[in-house]
């Protein structure tokens, strides 16, 4: 008896389609990036230099501009050939993440910001995570329904420059 087995067919690949606006909405995405890294560089540095303030306005700010210039939709949650759930991440490398991840630590070991600076500094690296996650898990909505938009909003006003902070008009 001849045993045959049956290749496995070769996975569809179906072309990827931008979404309506993608590209402006990336450009305005990779734009709040380097707004927020300005934002960090200009944070004032302690009396005499510490390893924090070196990578707070050092590798944070590259770290946030290049995330936000590399969200990708195309990196989002999808099935693999074999049938299982591979999680996207927005083109947001692990190491970022992790980054993104100790600014609440670091925050804590830089007692000459001020806490509107400490809790701002937060607030950028909660929305670069979201920004990737929302196009992680659900491109579409992302770019079509104002998700991302929204997180670049509260980038640029958690990265506005220091003063008094503003009041959202109603």
């Amino acid at each position: 008896m001849t045993i045959s087995h049956i290749p496995v067919p070769a996975p569809a690949v179906v072309p990827y389609e931008p979404w309506e606006g993608q590209a402006d909405m990336l450009a305005e995405a990779a734009a709040a990036g380097r707004r927020a890294a300005a934002w960090i560089h200009s944070l004032p540095a302690p009396p005499s230099p510490t390893p924090t303030w070196s990578w707070l306005v050092g590798d944070l700010a590259v770290a946030i501009e290049a995330a936000m210039a590399n969200l990708d939709p195309e990196d989002c949650d999808r099935m693999d050939e074999h049938g299982l759930a591979v999680d996207g991440a927005g083109g947001m490398g692990s190491v970022t993440q992790s980054m993104l991840a100790a600014v609440s630590c670091v925050v804590a070991d830089a007692p000459w910001l001020t806490t509107d600076q400490q809790v701002r500094l937060l607030a950028v690296a909660s929305a670069v995570t979201g920004a990737a996650q929302v196009l992680a898990q659900d491109p579409g909505s992302a770019i079509l329904h104002g998700l991302l938009a929204r997180m670049c909003t509260i980038l640029d006003y958690a990265a506005r420059p220091d003063g008094p902070a503003r009041t959202p008009v109603r």
